[in-house]
């Protein structure tokens, strides 16, 4: 298969294209040895193994898309429109960004485009192919702690340069929690909304509404009950999991990054406590997977978007809930930034 990355921002260029080349080492039975093509109209400067063009159209001309993976690497308010002009140049096999959906109008938009064009879309989730993900997964199928009772999640980060310099995010709850409403859904099934809230950044006279930080949870129908948490103000990073069952619980460190990419858990259960260090190069992982999948003669990644579009229905009603966002006070009047400037309030 060849590559082609539309979108040559953080999530392409500094994301994709390096877990891409780890990929290609590790599994060149699965990648074509010419160079990825990538498609940016703020022109990219071409570099070993990267060709770039500057429209969709004349990336197209370069790979065929009938043996072509287009990964959506663009902000997530316009994938309908990027998977749209992709299937209309003949590709099928894509992988998306998350969120698969900003809302559920977006969302139908992408299930109908999935339908007509009989498209192949691999949603980005490096946290279901963990090594800690299959860990967990393993306490709760074997029984061996009891039935989970609550899981809670912690997804905190300083994200104060790229809030304030791009509006590719309109909120928090798109940033970090489709990881951790996904991981919640696969350790405990099927939920629903039960409360959500969010937050401003604020640095001195400016403030990025909805972008400070977002909680939410869940109630699952086994019982199970979800607290999700994420501050992009945090001065530090964090990505947490612990899930407490009837006898026991489980406490994980998910890998912060690819710089380092081990993950942690610790399992205390009748009063023992036994901790362990795990390799998790989980997104490297992935993507092998996505690709494995796309030399099938079937669209096997079906069942993984339908979890996906749950993740996004459920973000969609939390974000719906905490329309009025919790605005810390401010002494002096702040600059909001906007759509074409900022504004004082």
């Amino acid at each position: 298969m060849r590559t082609l990355l539309v979108g040559l921002g953080r999530a392409g260029a500094q994301l994709h294209l390096p877990v891409l080349e780890g990929a290609r080492a590790s599994a060149p039975q699965l990648f074509d040895d010419d160079p990825v093509v990538g498609c940016d109209p703020c022109r990219t400067p071409e570099r070993p193994g990267l060709v770039v063009r500057t429209s969709l159209e004349a990336a197209a001309a370069e790979v065929d898309p009938a043996r072509t993976v287009a990964h959506v690497c663009t902000p997530p308010g316009n994938r309908s429109e990027v998977i749209s002009a992709l299937a209309g140049l003949g590709f099928r096999r894509m992988v998306v960004e998350k969120p698969l959906a900003v809302d559920t109008d977006d969302l139908a938009r992408v299930i109908g485009l999935r339908r007509r064009h009989g498209l192949w879309i691999a949603v980005v989730e490096p946290w279901l192919t963990s090594s800690l993900t299959a860990r967990l997964m393993a306490l709760v199928r074997g029984g061996s702690l009891g039935e989970p009772r609550s899981i809670t999640l912690v997804q905190n980060k300083p994200r104060f340069r790229r809030t304030l310099t791009t509006t590719s995010h309109r909120t928090a709850f798109d940033v970090e929690l489709p990881h951790g409403v996904g991981l919640a859904l696969r350790l405990a099934g099927n939920a629903r909304v039960t409360h959500a809230s969010g937050s401003d950044l604020v640095v001195g006279r400016t403030r990025v509404p909805r972008m400070g930080g977002a909680r939410m949870g869940l109630r699952h129908t086994n019982g199970t009950r979800t607290e999700i948490t994420s501050d992009l103000t945090s001065p530090a990073r964090e990505r947490r999991v612990e899930v407490r069952f009837e006898n026991g619980a489980a406490i994980g460190h998910y890998a912060i990054s690819a710089d380092d990419p081990y993950s942690q858990l610790t399992v205390t259960a009748n009063g023992q406590r036994e901790h362990e260090v795990l390799r998790d190069d989980s997104l490297t992982e992935w993507m092998i997977h996505a690709y494995r999948l796309f030399q099938g003669g079937r669209d096997q990644h079906a069942k993984n978007f339908s979890v996906a579009c749950d993740v996004a229905r459920l973000l969609s009603v939390a974000k719906n809930i905490s329309a009025e966002p919790m605005i810390p006070a401010a002494r002096e009047p702040v600059a909001v930034r906007v759509p074409g400037g900022v504004r004082v309030v």
